[in-house]
């Protein structure tokens, strides 16, 4: 697996044993070799590992040794790459060709062994260089040297912050307050253990710390401990003995564990206490503190913070609601304990700093640690918008060298110190992208398996690998989720702006990646470019220095366009080619992407392409081909020649000839289905037997006559891809493309579909029949008309459905449609889209008790009770307002009283109320004419 600091040793080695197999046998003379090497870097990976550890400890001699057997390992690889690939051309074109070809041919493969053959003798020599260099350094000794501790814990100040000096604490503590101290009588006896959860710099020390005083005198006993992150754990609990007792005792520093445990124990077993325990690490730290936190019925309680989700509910269970999640700062409160910092007021600002001062809190994104940070440096500068547009552009550079800058990055790296290896390579990636991207989850993991970041020998499947590593990030607050899904897998992320400043500085120091065209960047070239982020958007003009050696590049990832972009033919081993709104860019600049035989993915969001070149079927490893936002007309012929292509995407192109030939896809979309297709291509689909998820978009109106083969066909392969391993259909159609023969057709059912969507335009009468007994099915987004209550109860039905979008034209206006207690038991959100609506749903009490997203209409004019007042797990509700023949009073009654039923919910949802055909009201005297006297009644 590949890793920032030992390079991808660990790939070496394994492509290295692989020369010593079958295959390689004929490398005469080379065996022994390449045996030497596979052990001498075995070993160096080893010690590569303990030195990562270590890092902020490594003496200068440590540190450029292993970063010479980092590059080292680099090369060995791109060395052994391209034998290989040279080597399988030539005897697989050797196969194939006539007499006089074949002869050829074999001179070609006598040639590449030759020239291997060179090239591990000299790799060889480094090898043995690294080796000696290692033994005349006594590196391996000098790893188990003792290193002195910090002196000082940078969690101190929060420790001892005056109150006075706090913003936006007030809300927070008070809330925490109330979890703390609330609950029935019997509840409240009870022990409690709240966990404060956020990112390294939110103020969770300090929140816990104040929620610490303000209690002061509520309990009969109490402590406030720090870990670290490998805490001494006898000391913590000598600690937590002497604090809660109040004496201090010199017998306990030769008590062990479980002396230390049952004295703590035996002193609580009869006391109302009340312990912090602040930044567990581990929740084996945690397990062992708490055997000595006596569970007793006296209103003990126990607050603990953490970076990590994970911890935090262990430390909760089974109270995952006694979570908190400490949030940023809001924008007021930002600025007031900016300018607080800085002009010792939180009411003076002058005029001409406004802006800088917005501009400088956006990239501390909330944190009161980066604030305080930037706002401390700023306090020995002059107060001209100059000097403080210096300081916001060299914020992750220049501003390094600041002690207070040191200072907030030494605490945020305690995050990233704490991740296991190939955590910090895969976050490291993140970096690449440019400042306050959205990262799209898909993108970013098979761009992970591509750099060979996710490695696997029990046959996992590397993308599910990749989910629980993004999870894992999230978790530890080292990332932040932007859009979540239904089930909780995180869609896109983004990095906090201080977090990139950190892991720039850090690839930079590792030649991890290399950056140009950030304005805030400084370029440093450090030999070879492994990695190269090119972001145009800011500067057209940049320029990839004549110095720089690209040629051993293997990730090329540009924002932007500009007319001089470095040419794809000087990256010879490029694994990754990522290209984002390059809006203007020539396809001839594609030209030279047949000569990356090593490509591995490649996606294209640039709307100018409308051709790709023919000789793409020549990148033989590429995994991922995403064309989606290109103007392609017609995909390439030799595409099928893709033999371990597992993502196709495309945009709205016909089934390529042959596609049958590439067993590897897992995934295609979007695929278009018209009369010009072919009934073979349709036919080959079934032969996918890997393909999970399939895009199609239906543009056929008549299915009689020439047409009728092509839907047998169709469904015909949708019958064998539903029996092997389909998880996911879009089908896309318009009102006039009826895809009605799905309605029964398919037996038997895709047991294993999870999700089903439509597109926006055509309706189904009625459920196709083999949706009812889909099993996994957690995702539905369907077009229904009209929606009748035999409707709702089979798919009410579904055992595991999570998120049902339903569309319609209308509904039964005689007939409401009820929710039953006993109907959607795991729906977590709702969206229901009828702009005809009248009568509508109504929740039954005790109905969906998971759901926590709900979205769906209302007419003004017809207002009934909803029941949305039963539905108590809401968190999030959209409302849509028909204005149509309603009076404003009837619109704002109806907003007021869905805000207030909301407001009664457990968890007091957030509402969002968008109103329609305003154009369409009436005026209150024409609406009393139309109904005469009677008034009506608005409720929900």
């Amino acid at each position: 697996m590949a890793s920032a600091l030992t390079g991808v040793m660990t790939s070496v080695i394994i492509k290295l044993s692989a020369l010593l197999g079958e295959e390689y046998t004929k490398l005469k003379g080379l065996q022994k070799e390449v045996e030497f090497m596979k052990d001498e870097l075995s070993s160096m990976n080893a010690l590569l590992h303990r030195l990562a550890d270590k890092d902020s400890d490594l003496d200068v001699q440590m540190v450029e040794w292993r970063n010479q057997v980092r590059e080292m390992s680099y090369d060995i690889e791109d060395c052994i790459d391209d034998f290989t690939h040279r080597l399988g051309t030539h005897i697989g074109m050797a196969e194939t060709a006539g007499p006089v070809q074949r002869v050829a041919q074999q001179l070609k493969v006598l040639k590449a062994r030759r020239r291997i053959a060179s090239q591990i003798q000299e790799l060889k020599g480094r090898v043995e260089d690294a080796s000696k260099r290692r033994m005349r350094y006594k590196l391996d000794d000098r790893i188990f040297e003792p290193t002195i501790a910090r002196a000082i814990d940078p969690r101190l100040p929060s420790l001892y912050a005056e109150s006075d000096g706090l913003v936006g604490i007030e809300t927070p503590r008070a809330t925490l307050v109330k979890l703390i101290m609330e609950g029935d009588d019997a509840l409240s006896q009870q022990l409690k253990v709240i966990s404060i959860v956020g990112p390294g710099g939110l103020g969770k020390t300090t929140l816990a710390n104040e929620v610490y005083r303000r209690l002061e005198g509520q309990f009969q006993c109490r402590a406030f401990v720090s870990l670290s992150q490998q805490p001494d754990v006898k000391r913590i609990l000598r600690n937590i003995f002497c604090q809660v007792s109040q004496q201090v005792y010199d017998s306990t520093n030769v008590w062990d564990e479980e002396n230390l445990i049952d004295a703590i124990r035996g002193f609580l077993k009869d006391k109302r206490y009340f312990i912090v325990i602040d930044d567990i690490w581990s929740i084996q730290a945690w397990k062992t503190i708490k055997c000595a936190l006596l569970m007793n019925n006296l209103g003990s309680r126990i607050i603990t913070t953490t970076r990590s989700v994970t911890i935090a509910k262990s430390c909760c269970f089974p109270q995952h609601d006694h979570v908190y999640e400490i949030m940023p700062l809001s924008t007021a409160n930002a600025m007031s304990l900016f300018l607080k910092r800085i002009f010792g007021t939180e009411d003076i600002c002058p005029p001409q700093l406004e802006e800088i001062s917005c501009k400088i809190l956006k990239k501390c994104s909330g944190s009161p640690l980066a604030i305080i940070t930037i706002a401390s440096l700023l306090t020995n500068k002059a107060s001209t918008k100059e000097e403080w547009e210096r300081v916001h552009n060299s914020i992750g550079s220049t501003l390094e060298k600041d002690p207070s800058v040191e200072e907030m990055q030494r605490i945020l790296s305690l995050s990233y110190d704490d991740l296991p290896h190939h955590l910090k390579t895969c976050l490291l990636y993140l970096c690449i992208f440019p400042e306050d991207c959205e990262i799209e989850r898909d993108q970013l993991i098979k761009r992970w398996i591509a750099e060979g970041f996710i490695n696997t020998r029990s046959g996992q499947d590397l993308e599910e690998i990749g989910e629980s590593y993004l999870n894992d990030l999230v978790s530890r607050s080292m990332i932040q989720p932007v859009k979540v899904r239904y089930d909780g897998q995180v869609d896109s992320c983004r990095i906090h702006d201080m977090i990139l400043d950190l892991l720039m500085s850090k690839s930079i120091k590792e030649n991890f990646a290399t950056f140009l065209g950030e304005q805030n960047q400084k370029l440093v070239l450090q030999g070879k470019v492994r990695r190269l982020s090119l972001s145009y958007y800011s500067q057209e003009n940049v320029m990839v220095p004549s110095t720089a050696i690209i040629s051993s590049c293997r990730s090329l990832s540009i924002f932007g366009y500009a007319e001089e972009m470095p040419s794809l033919s000087e990256f010879r081993v490029l694994r990754v080619l990522d290209i984002e709104h390059g809006e203007d860019m020539d396809s001839n600049y594609l030209e030279h992407v047949r000569r990356l035989s090593q490509l591995k993915y490649l996606r294209l969001n640039v709307r100018s392409i409308d051709a790709l070149p023919e000789q793409l079927g020549e990148l033989q490893h590429l995994q991922t081909l995403d064309l989606v936002s290109t103007k392609l007309r017609k995909s390439p012929k030799s595409i099928v020649r893709l033999q371990n292509l597992t993502c196709l995407r495309i945009n709205n192109l016909e089934l390529p000839e042959g596609i049958g030939c590439m067993r590897a896809l897992q995934e295609v979309s979007e695929i278009k289905i018209s009369r010009n297709s072919s009934a073979s291509s349709l036919q080959e689909l079934g032969s996918l037997t890997k393909l999970k998820i399939l895009g199609l978009c239906w543009c056929i109106s008549d299915i009689h006559g020439g047409t009728k083969t092509l839907v047998d066909n169709l469904v015909s392969s949708l019958r064998k891809l539903g029996r092997l391993n389909l998880r996911s259909l879009c089908i896309q159609s318009s009102f006039k493309y009826s895809i009605d023969f799905l309605l029964d057709s398919w037996l038997p059912t895709p047991h294993l579909l999870q999700k089903f969507q439509m597109g926006m335009c055509y309706y189904f009468p009625r459920i196709p029949v083999w949706i009812a007994s889909l099993e996994n099915l957690t995702h539905l987004d369907i077009n229904l008309n009209p929606v009748k209550e035999e409707a709702l109860e089979i798919l009410g039905n579904l055992p595991a459905l999570l998120f049902l979008w339903l569309t319609s034209k209308s509904a039964d206006p005689k007939q409401r449609l009820i929710i039953n207690s006993n109907m959607f038991m795991c729906l977590k959100e709702l969206y229901f889209t009828c702009w005809s609506i009248e009568s509508g749903l109504m929740f039954q009490e005790g109905c969906m008790t998971k759901l926590e997203k709900l979205h769906l209409p209302f007419n003004a004019a017809t207002a009934l009770d909803f029941g949305i007042h039963h539905l108590s797990s809401l968190r999030q509700l959209v409302v849509e307002i028909i204005c149509s023949g309603a009076t404003i009073r009837q619109v704002e009654s109806l907003e007021e009283t869905i805000r207030k039923t909301a407001d009664l919910l457990p968890y007091q949802p957030t509402v969002e109320i968008r109103t329609w055909d305003e154009e369409n009201m009436v005026e209150e005297e024409q609406k009393e004419k139309d109904m005469g006297e009677e008034g009506t009644q608005t409720s929900c």
